[in-house]
């Protein structure tokens, strides 16, 4: 019995362990100092603010490859990485470039090919990446940044295809990332994108990035407007597993949630979307709850948080097609 226990608590201490390397954050920004899309909008003085903050507080900002590759060689990661991010490629980002410049911030800017393509007013041309490209990474954000999960397998490997060839052939490279466009996916997706090789691949699920966490699934979170970056940052990844929900409910309810986690926690705090916290038992690592929660919107965050806000989130997104 006691080399039971001695074993078990070795085992505990170990992952408390690898959970104190945690909390690496990955930030999204999308145009810039451009008004007329306040959803979507920073302006230049408040991304200024929040570079500022950053510096002031001794936050390293590293590219996306440096996280990747600590995560890839079991690395510690230290709470002071962040990761800037830039999905879409806008052509406002040509405004905030300078900022990056100034900082000395390096950058991942997941862009869609079609608009690049075609010309697009409103989006960075391929000679305006190839200035951008010495100074940041340039990444795939789809072709046509369709909703995934309404295509069929074959649509998203043509899209993804697509993207690539335009990628070699106007930039001269493979792009090595991917970001989800509209942050949607789930299980039959993922396993698609998953295929064509990429050393990461973006969500939008808000969280940290911790040693445990997958470099082909990592959580980003978005800063729009007046964000606020001090709580951003004071998120912490949980490692968990997801037992269910994998994906959407086909009838549209949300009978169940299970997920498992270190079992050093008991109590936890369940978010759905319209339906607000629940406060969980923890059993032996287990959080399970039975639920009928109807689900009314198209996409739908589920989150669970352990207290020091540490947490770990998914966003169910209803499918054309559903899980296969």
């Amino acid at each position: 019995m006691l080399r039971k226990h001695l074993r078990r608590s070795s085992l505990l201490l170990l992952l408390w362990g690898l959970s104190l390397w945690s909390d690496a954050h990955i930030l999204v920004y999308h145009r810039f100092d451009d008004p007329r899309h306040p959803t979507t909008n920073t302006s230049l003085r408040e991304l200024r603010k929040e570079f500022s903050y950053l510096k002031e507080h001794h936050y390293r900002v590293v590219p996306l490859s440096t996280l990747v590759q600590a995560l890839q060689t079991h690395r510690p990661i230290p709470d002071s990485w962040v990761v800037l991010t830039i999905d879409d490629g806008f052509k406002s980002f040509l405004k905030a470039l300078p900022l990056f410049e100034e900082f000395g911030y390096p950058f991942t800017i997941f862009i869609s090919t079609k608009p690049t393509q075609r010309g697009y007013p409103d989006f960075l041309s391929w000679q305006d990446l190839k200035k951008i490209a010495p100074f940041g990474q340039i990444a795939l954000h789809s072709h046509a940044h369709p909703h995934l999960v309404d295509l069929s397998d074959e649509q998203i490997r043509a899209d993804t295809q697509k993207g690539i060839e335009l990628f070699k052939k106007n930039l001269g490279f493979l792009p090595t990332a991917y970001a989800y466009p509209y942050g949607e996916y789930d299980q039959r997706v993922k396993r698609i994108i998953e295929s064509f090789g990429f050393e990461a691949i973006a969500n939008q699920n808000i969280g940290a990035i911790g040693a445990t966490s997958d470099p082909k699934d990592l959580d980003r979170i978005a800063m729009v407007g007046h964000a606020n970056l001090s709580q951003a940052l004071r998120y912490r990844h949980l490692d968990a597993q997801w037992i269910k929900p994998t994906d959407y409910p086909k009838d549209g309810i949300l009978h169940e949630v299970k997920v498992r986690i270190l079992p050093l926690y008991h109590t936890a705090w369940l978010y759905v979307t319209d339906h607000g916290w629940k406060r969980l038992p923890v059993k032996k690592g287990l959080v399970h709850a039975k639920l009928h929660y109807p689900l009314r919107k198209r996409r739908v965050r589920v989150i669970i948080k352990v207290k020091h806000s540490k947490i770990n989130a998914k966003i169910l997104v209803r499918s054309r097609y559903g899980a296969k």
